[in-house]
Parts: structure tokens; C-alpha cells; sequence
């Protein structure tokens, strides 16, 4: 070690202060980095998990191919597991209690499927050869079927067909029923033997709706003849972005008809056939890294710039005796390799243990909430801690660059008298006469001391600046992702859904099923599809542009609209009523019916890829609609009433999801419907009753228990779930970063003031020693307080708002909404700015108070 470094060692051992701080401030930095690095790939891992957990582990599906087409699939550079499946058909239970769910399901497997789906053994053992079966435990629960272990089943096994579809129907088809009973048919194919070899719990893959009891069967592939055909699942050993062509052009090469993929799965591998989705998740990635980025630069560089003055006088003494401005310069550097020798590692042991922490808390949070199935945990990968160390590095290597480079040019002279960093001039700390008359010579005394310590005073206010940069561009993101996140998923608040059309079951009678036990609220709706003719200016800008290109759609400058009627049971409407701040007295005359008008929707353009919201139409309270029906029998419109706006909103009731581009809600009262469709016919309207329960299926069972023929029944409660899961956990995630963001922010603020505070001791003792009372130096504080976040505010806020637009149009590749700026935050931010700053000159000056004058006149070192 050289005689410069040996002096900056030694000189890092007797400010140990100023050496601590600057540590700490990069252990933040560091927890940082890592904290969202490892909190980023453990989210992804727990989605993959969850996923697979759900559905098994696959990426590619090919249908329907023959033993030689698995054989070259196998042979794949890409395929890592190969799992052999087939839906097998459908086979009458003749015994089941459970009109709903009349079929066994029977699909098929080989050896790896078992392994590679969720199939969850109960009792028994899973099938070895194609003449065994296992079956779910739910055809004992629910069907009341009395199947056991050992006992041999001869079933006729078919497909399901519904007159004029093409396809047969699958399970995620539910039994159609019409007015004189079943009317889908079964078209038998084959009759087989099976032996009972076990019972599995209901898979998560089988949905509630599902017509079919599922039965596990073996599928073995050196029994396969040259034409069968099954369905080869894959899951690879490599996925990126190439899977889509390279599975396309394998399947066209092998002649295979069709394939799928698994797109949720392969979305969490970083991998998604929408190229708009690509855009916006590398481009906000490249956002929030730039953010933390410049955030730890921030924390960092604030370390160093605010005691370069400090150091300024060991720096002039090291060139009085011959150092060169290259050492001086890397004098700087070496303090800064020390400090992340040090730093690096213990930030990093701090993200990891700090990330640790959090999801112990998290998981008890969700799995209470959500019920679900697996839990975060701390995934780090050598990549990850390879970019955290280099992130780092360079972020201390860009901190100490300016400094350093400040250090190598600091003369001798000037150095030893320390006027680098006080250059006094009339005009450089002239103020003004107003700030004087209106707050007195302690707030013109705390503007000049800020002019006169300009470095220190701008490398505060840049501190602060970043710290409100940070935050509200965080909470922009996290606000914009929530709102993504809710766009892209399906609007369900309830558990089950009854529906009936007219002739069926009457609203009474489905109303009655919400007295059954474990039902916690419940909507009742009917709904009807009218029409309505509206004006050109009122459209939705989305059909504008349309029209524009077609103009021909006109009819007397209007574009027919399809108006969704929907009446609502009286208690829901007025809760609902009072939700969007409109008058319930308003809906009560009968006379002139008045509705409730949802005016914003939400749909996805397959054309552009992305999901959009916007304006249904663009119309104002106490505007009307003319709503018009079909003839049928003569294919003409026919009036039907008028309906008075009374009210517009965003907000969805329970049940309803939002039309498509032009389409628009009208949502009434029960009476008000009743009204306005005195003249339609019974059959064209659909009765829908939306339950909440604290037991879906014990609530599910009991319906069907006493639900005529022609009323299906709809248990959507795990695709509520996992709704419900992929918004908790996207929370959690960015509130989580928004908590991190904002400690980061305020450690940075205290950090940068409270070492700004220690470098002035000698000021402050001067103002003591000529007078100045506790009370005047009080009140200069505050003011330096307000100057501060006043400068900041100035600049943070313009800084923050451009970078929510750049976020803004990122977003806009995938999910195009209205730009809202986060008025809330910004007000929060402004407030929280002062009281920080306030707090963090109180703690300081604190220290300042208790030393002594002669002591803070004569003292070198913090």
C-alpha cells in the first residue's frame, strides 16, 4: 500500500463520523439493489410455481399427433419432458345425485404426466396399465356414488355434441340443458373395463362448471398403434422468445394439425407472443431500474460531495508535500473501494435478510386471504448477485467520480484555507430586501449561509430532489400497474351465478336461493339487449376513427348502438345508486324512467394488442336515450321507451361486466325494467342472480339440490381467486417497493442533512459566539428548512411529472388509458418534504447545541 493510500486510511480511522454515515448510505444503497433484484426473480419464481401447482408444468402442447411424430418431438433439441395425454370421452353416471354433473370424465396419462400435472393421490395408488383407473373423490362426495378401491367398471365411453356446433363439446363446456331437458347428446365410440386403483382429490384444472366427474386412466406409448393419436405436452429446457417459431415450424415440418401454449406460464419465463407486452415490460423494467439506479448514485454521491470541503485541507497538505493530481484523484477512489469492500457484502446479507423478513409476513398475509398454495421465498441466482456487485461498483465508481475529480484540482493554497467551497462575492450572496422585511435577519442570515455553502447547499437540494423523484414516479408506476393489472383481468366479485332465462325460473324463485345458509350478499339482475341510435358526436373515440373510414354506417349521422339493459333488485340499485353519488329520489318516478349510465368501459383490441379504456359515449346527466328492440318475426325496430340519464360513472355493481366498443350499460331499477320492457317478450330476457358465500361449494350443493332442470349454476370461485391473488400479490409487490423507495428517500434526506449539519459546527459556533440567541438560530433553521424544500419542490415536481408521461407511454404499447397525475401523492410528498426536512435539521442541531463554543471554533474533524 502506498504512502497516499496509507494517509487516506488513516484519515477514513480518525473521522470515523463522517466514514460511518458514508457506509450506511451505501448498505442502503446496496439492500437497495438487491432488495428489488431478489424481490423481482422471487416473484416470478412464485408465479411459476403457483401456475404449475394449478395447471402442471408444460409450454407447448401438440394435438394429436402419432407414435412417429412423438418420437421426433422427443428428439427436439428443445424438449426436456415429454408427457403423453388424451382426452378420452365421456361416459354416463348413471347413479349420480347430481343433475348438473352427470359424466365421468375420463383423460389419460402416462407415467411422467402423473408427475409432471397436479394430480393429488388420497387413497390407493395411481394406474400402471391402461386397463386401471383412479377416480375423484367428489364422485363419493358429491354424485353419491359408491365407487371402491378394487371394484371393476365397465362404462360405454363417448363425445358430447350440441346441435350446430362443429366441435364437440369439452369440460370447460357445462351440461346444456334446454326447455324439454337435455339438449346436448352423447355419441358413444367405445365401451371399456377398468379396475379402481385409487381416488385422487378434484383437480385444480377441473372447472366447477365442469359436466364431467374426472378419472385418471394410463396411457401407454409402446402400445400405441401407428395411427392413434394423443396429445404430446411439453416442457422445455430452454424458453425464450424463439418457442413460437420454432414450434410452428416443428409442427409443420411433422404435419401436426394444431398447437397451444401454456401463455401464462411462459409469461412469467420473460416470454410472451404479444410484442406490445414485450415493449412495456422491458421498457418500465428499464424505468425502475433507472430509478433505483440513479437513487443509489444519489445516496451515495451525497456521501462524498458534502465532505469533499471537509477533506479539503488533507487534500491541500498531501499536494504541499508533492502529490499529484493523480493521486490526489485516486486518494478519492480508494476511500470509495474501501467503503464498498466493506458496504457490498453487508448490503447485500441486508437486502436478502430484509426480503426474507418481508415474505414471512407476506405469506401468512396471503395464505389466510387467498388459501394459496405455495409461498414466497428468497430466490437468488449468481447472475442476480453478479449484477448487484456490478450495479454497485459502478454506482460507487460514478458517486466518487465527481469528487475525485473536484479533489485532483484543488490547489495547495487554496485547499489549506479552505475557499474552494466559499467564493464570497456582493452578488453571490446578495438577497432580498423582502425576505428581510417579511421574515427578518434570521431568515436572510439562513438564505445568505446557503448561498455562501452552495456545493453543500446543492447537493442537499439535489438530494431532496431525487428522494421526491423517487417517490412519486414509484407510486405512478404502482397506481399504473394496479390499474393494468385490473384491465387485463376478468371484473369477478361474486362466487356463483345462477342464471335463467324467463320461461324458466321466475326472479322470485332464484331470489329465494339467497337464503340459503353460508350466502353472504346477493344481486339480482335482469337483463335485457336493446338498441339505441346515437349521435356521431357522442360516440366513443375508438368507432370515430372508424367511421371516419366508413362513413356509410351513418344513418342520419347516427351509428346504431347496442345498449345493455340491466335492472337491478331494489336494495342492490339503491346501494348502488348511493355508491355513484346520484339521488335515489331521483329514480322513482315511473312516469319518466331514469337510469344510471356506465360511460366507461374497458376491452381488449386484438387488432392494436393491447387493452384499452376509454369513454362508452360521451353524453352529460339529463340527456336521453331512445331505446329501441327487434322484431324478430319482421327484422325491424321497433320503439320501445325513452330513458332519462340521471347519472354517469365508472363504478361496475356486482356481476355486470362492461360492453364492448359500441355498446353501452344502462342499469335501472327491478320496477323501472319492468317498464320500460312491458312490451318485449318473456324469452328475450335473461335473469342472473350473483351470490357471495363464505362456503362456494357447500352453497353450490345446496342450489342444486333444489334448482329446476333449465337454471344453470356457475361456481367461479377459483377464478375469483386467482384474480384476487394476481392483484394481492402485484400489491404487495409495489407497495412493497413504494415502502422501500420511500425509507431509501428518507435516509437519504436525514443522511445528506445531518452530515451537511456536522461540516457547518464551525459556522454555527461563529453565529453563537457573536451574539446570535437560541431563539434567532431557531428560527434561521426553520428557514434554511423551508428554502430547502421549497428549491426541491420547485424541481422535483416538473422532473416527476416528465417522468410519469415517459412511464405513461410505455404503458400506452399494452393498456391505453387517460393520463391522471397522482394529485394525493403530490400533495403527500409536498407536506412530507418540509416535515422531513424539518425533522432532520431539528435532530441535527440538536447535536450542534451541546457543544461548546471554543470546541466547534477549533474542531477539524465530524
Amino acid at each position: 500500500m502506498n504512502i497516499i493510500n496509507k494517509l487516506t486510511l488513516r484519515h477514513l480511522k480518525e473521522n470515523k463520523r463522517r466514514t460511518l454515515v458514508t457506509i450506511i448510505g451505501v448498505i442502503i444503497s446496496v439492500a437497495m439493489v438487491t432488495g428489488v433484484a431478489t424481490l423481482g426473480v422471487s416473484f416470478l419464481d412464485l408465479m411459476k410455481r403457483q401456475t404449475i401447482a394449478l395447471d402442471g408444468e408444460w409450454h407447448v402442447k401438440y394435438n394429436d399427433v402419432q407414435l412417429e411424430q412423438i418420437s421426433a418431438i422427443e428428439e427436439d433439441e428443445r424438449t426436456k419432458e415429454i408427457v403423453l395425454t388424451k382426452d378420452l370421452g365421456y361416459s354416463v353416471l348413471a347413479e349420480s345425485k347430481n343433475e348438473r354433473k352427470p359424466y365421468l370424465f375420463i383423460k389419460q396419462y402416462n407415467e411422467k404426466g402423473f408427475q409432471q400435472f397436479p394430480i393429488s393421490l388420497s387413497e390407493g395408488r395411481l394406474p400402471k396399465d391402461e386397463s386401471e383407473i383412479v377416480i375423484s373423490s367428489e364422485i363419493k362426495n358429491n354424485a353419491k356414488v359408491d365407487y371402491e378401491i378394487g371394484d371393476q367398471v365397465t362404462i360405454e365411453i363417448g363425445t358430447r355434441w350440441l346441435e350446430g356446433e362443429p366441435e364437440p363439446l369439452s369440460q370447460r363446456m357445462p351440461l346444456q340443458v334446454g326447455e324439454n331437458g337435455l339438449a346436448e347428446e352423447l355419441h358413444v365410440e367405445m365401451e371399456r373395463s377398468f379396475t379402481v386403483v385409487g381416488l385422487i382429490e378434484s383437480p385444480t384444472w377441473e372447472p366447477s362448471w365442469a359436466p364431467g366427474y374426472t378419472v385418471i386412466n394410463y396411457v401407454d406409448q409402446t402400445s400405441l398403434d401407428a395411427t392413434e393419436t394423443v396429445d404430446a405436452v411439453v416442457a422445455l429446457n430452454k424458453v425464450d422468445r424463439d418457442i413460437y417459431n420454432d414450434t410452428e415450424e416443428l409442427a409443420s415440418k411433422l404435419n401436426i394439425p394444431s398447437t397451444d401454449f401454456n401463455n401464462e406460464l411462459l409469461r412469467y419465463d420473460g416470454v410472451t407472443d404479444n410484442d406490445n407486452l414485450r415493449t412495456t415490460l422491458f421498457s418500465l423494467a428499464g424505468i425502475i431500474m433507472a430509478i433505483v439506479i440513479i437513487g443509489s448514485i444519489a445516496l451515495i454521491y451525497n456521501a462524498f460531495a458534502i465532505s469533499v470541503s471537509e477533506r479539503s485541507r488533507h487534500l491541500g497538505m498531501l499536494a504541499s508535500v508533492g502529490a499529484t493530481k493523480k493521486q490526489k484523484r485516486n486518494s478519492v477512489f480508494f476511500e470509495g473501494f474501501l467503503i464498498g469492500l466493506i458496504s457490498i457484502p453487508i448490503g447485500i446479507a441486508s437486502g436478502l435478510v430484509g426480503i426474507g423478513v418481508t415474505f414471512r409476513l407476506i405469506n401468512s398475509i396471503i395464505e389466510e386471504a387467498l388459501n394459496v398454495t405455495e409461498k414466497l421465498v428468497v430466490i437468488t441466482t449468481p447472475g442476480s448477485i453478479i449484477i448487484t456487485c456490478g450495479i454497485s461498483l459502478a454506482t460507487i465508481f460514478i458517486s466518487t467520480y465527481v469528487p475525485a475529480q473536484r479533489a485532483s484540482k484543488v490547489s495547495a493554497i487554496d485547499a489549506i484555507r479552505q475557499t474552494a467551497d466559499v467564493k464570497l462575492s456582493q452578488k453571490t450572496v446578495k438577497t432580498s430586501k423582502f425576505v428581510r422585511t417579511l421574515f427578518g435577519i434570521e431568515a436572510e442570515i439562513g438564505l445568505k449561509n446557503l448561498k455562501r455553502n452552495k456545493r453543500r447547499y446543492q447537493a442537499t437540494v439535489f438530494s431532496l430532489v431525487i428522494s421526491i423523484v423517487l417517490f412519486l414516479t414509484v407510486s405512478f408506476f404502482t397506481s399504473n400497474l394496479e390499474r393494468s393489472i385490473e384491465l387485463s383481468q376478468d371484473n369477478i366479485d361474486y362466487d356463483i351465478q345462477v342464471l335463467s332465462n324467463s320461461q324458466g325460473v321466475g326472479v322470485e324463485e332464484l331470489q329465494s336461493l339467497a337464503t340459503l345458509d353460508h350466502v353472504t350478499s346477493s344481486t339480482m339482475i335482469e337483463e335485457i339487449y336493446l338498441q339505441a341510435w346515437i349521435d356521431e358526436s357522442e360516440m366513443a373515440k375508438g368507432l370515430q376513427e372508424t367511421i371516419k373510414q366508413s362513413p356509410d354506417i351513418l344513418e342520419d349521422g347516427k351509428y346504431p348502438y347496442y345498449v345493455v339493459l340491466r335492472g337491478l333488485d331494489e336494495q342492490s340499485f339503491q346501494a348502488y345508486a348511493e355508491e355513484v353519488g346520484a339521488e335515489v329520489e331521483d329514480f322513482k318516478d315511473l312516469d319518466q324512467p331514469t337510469a344510471i349510465v356506465i360511460d366507461q368501459i374497458s376491452y381488449k383490441d386484438y387488432d392494436l394488442r393491447k387493452f384499452i379504456e376509454t369513454k362508452s359515449i360521451h353524453t352529460v346527466p339529463g340527456e336521453t336515450i331512445d331505446l329501441y328492440t327487434i322484431n324478430h318475426e319482421t327484422d325491424e325496430q321497433e320503439y320501445l321507451n325513452r330513458v332519462e340519464i340521471a347519472a354517469l360513472t365508472d363504478q361496475i355493481p356486482t356481476g355486470v361486466h362492461t360492453v364492448g366498443l359500441g355498446g353501452v350499460d344502462v342499469i335501472v331499477s327491478t320496477n323501472t325494467f319492468q317498464q320500460i320492457i312491458s312490451q318485449v317478450k318473456e324469452d328475450e330476457v335473461q335473469n342472473y342472480l350473483y351470490l357471495n358465500s363464505s362456503d362456494p361449494l357447500a352453497t353450490q350443493e345446496a342450489i342444486e339440490e333444489v334448482q329446476p332442470s333449465n337454471v344453470y349454476v356457475y361456481n367461479v370461485q377459483k377464478e375469483r381467486q386467482r384474480n384476487e391473488q394476481m392483484i394481492l400479490l402485484m400489491s404487495v409487490f409495489t407497495y412493497g417497493f413504494i415502502a422501500l423507495i420511500s425509507a431509501i428517500s428518507i435516509a437519504n434526506i436525514f443522511n445528506t442533512i445531518s452530515t451537511s449539519i456536522s461540516l457547518r459546527r464551525r459556522e454555527f459556533a461563529m453565529l453563537r459566539s457573536v451574539g446570535m440567541t437560541p431563539k434567532g438560530f431557531n428560527k434561521m433553521i426553520q428557514y434554511e428548512s423551508i428554502f430547502y424544500g421549497i428549491k426541491a419542490i420547485v424541481y422535483g415536481l416538473p422532473i416527476s411529472i416528465a417522468v410519469m408521461i415517459l412511464m405513461y407511454f410505455s404503458f400506452r404499447s399494452t393498456f391505453e388509458y387517460g393520463f391522471i397525475l397522482p394529485w394525493m401523492d403530490i400533495i403527500y410528498v409536498i407536506v412530507a418534504i418540509f416535515v422531513i426536512v424539518s425533522l432532520a435539521m431539528l435532530y441535527s442541531i440538536q447535536k450542534v447545541r451541546k457543544q461548546n463554543i471554543i470546541e466547534g471554533l477549533t474542531q477539524e474533524n465530524i
